[in-house]
């Protein structure tokens, strides 16, 4: 069995949506990539989750992660005292929402990051608190990991203000930290703050591309993505993979994280790109009619498409 690293942060999320009849308080955060992981990962591949949880969720949080069939060392599963993180989501439409952080789970140390690198045949990222990984951690999976790696840089965007808001923020030296993994994942609000809202964005990001990073892919909500990836002494190619048509609402939480984690699956199955973005896309279109990382896996488990490099 080869063995997936999934690193991110588990969050106990509250999630206020004017479609939703009342607040839904369920699991989220990296529950959401372990869920389509769950439904897309590809034949021969396990697990391995790289989560730290507060002491005052820890067994809950343990118990919900471990139900996950594809789930298989759970050595890096780790208590620490701090109050788990939880996130109160108040939407004001699809696309707009406040977003309130309270707990303090840590991230992983340098040290730490050695612990688990040799390993893990690859290596999937998800900052959704911003603070899993320091720049030195990333540089050492960058320097030692021997796989393709995924990074949804998402957080790293945002700052904590004193009463909990997440506000958006530049991100210093967002090169280096892109330069870091061989995939990079965005929203257009993140990759417009990556290139400084630069006129020629794309050309702004391409110092990334002198380092690891080998693809930027830009999702972009009903839209479809935006693909840029690297080719050798040429500018980088970029080409767009639009949704399927049609109507596509519902609760939006969680869509990138489903997105990324089923185009990498794809990614790992050898599937061509754009057979991972329609993929990844049809998932994330899926997800839309659930509220809550567990609902998400059972839905995506019962009538979720069925990936085109499966074999059942």
């Amino acid at each position: 069995m080869k063995r997936l690293g999934v690193l991110g942060t588990l969050v106990r999320d509250t999630i206020i949506h004017p479609a939703g009849t009342g607040p839904v308080r369920a699991w989220g955060g990296i529950g959401y990539a372990l869920a389509a992981f769950e439904a897309a990962l590809p034949d021969g591949w396990r697990i391995v989750p790289i989560v730290k949880i507060g002491a005052d969720l820890h067994a809950r949080g343990i118990s919900f992660i471990r139900s996950f069939t594809r789930v298989g060392d759970a050595r890096f599963l780790r208590m620490v005292p701090e109050p788990n993180n939880r996130v109160e989501l108040i939407y004001a439409n699809d696309s707009d929402r406040l977003e309130v952080l309270t707990g303090g789970v840590p991230g992983w140390a340098v040290h730490e990051v050695g612990e688990f690198l040799s390993d893990l045949d690859a290596l999937y990222v998800n900052f959704i608190s911003g603070m899993e990984l320091t720049l030195a951690g990333a540089k050492r999976i960058r320097d030692e990991l021997a796989g393709p790696s995924h990074a949804d840089l998402h957080s790293l965007f945002l700052s904590v203000e004193s009463d909990g808001r997440r506000v958006p923020r530049y991100l210093r030296s967002s090169e280096e930290w892109a330069g870091c993994f061989d995939i990079v994942q965005m929203n257009e609000d993140e990759f417009a703050m990556f290139s400084r809202d630069a006129a020629r964005p794309v050309r702004a990001a391409a110092p990334a591309f002198e380092r690891r990073a080998r693809v930027i892919v830009v999702t972009r909500g009903s839209e479809g993505a935006k693909m840029i990836a690297a080719r050798r002494g040429q500018a980088p190619a970029v080409w767009e993979v639009p949704t399927s048509p049609g109507p596509a609402s519902g609760d939006p939480t969680g869509c990138g994280d489903v997105w990324g984690a089923a185009f990498f699956s794809g990614i790992l199955a050898r599937a061509d790109r754009r057979t991972a973005i329609a993929h990844a896309h049809a998932l994330a279109r899926c997800k839309l009619r659930c509220r809550g990382a567990d609902e998400t896996r059972q839905h995506l488990a019962g009538v979720g498409p069925c990936p085109p490099w499966s074999s059942h």
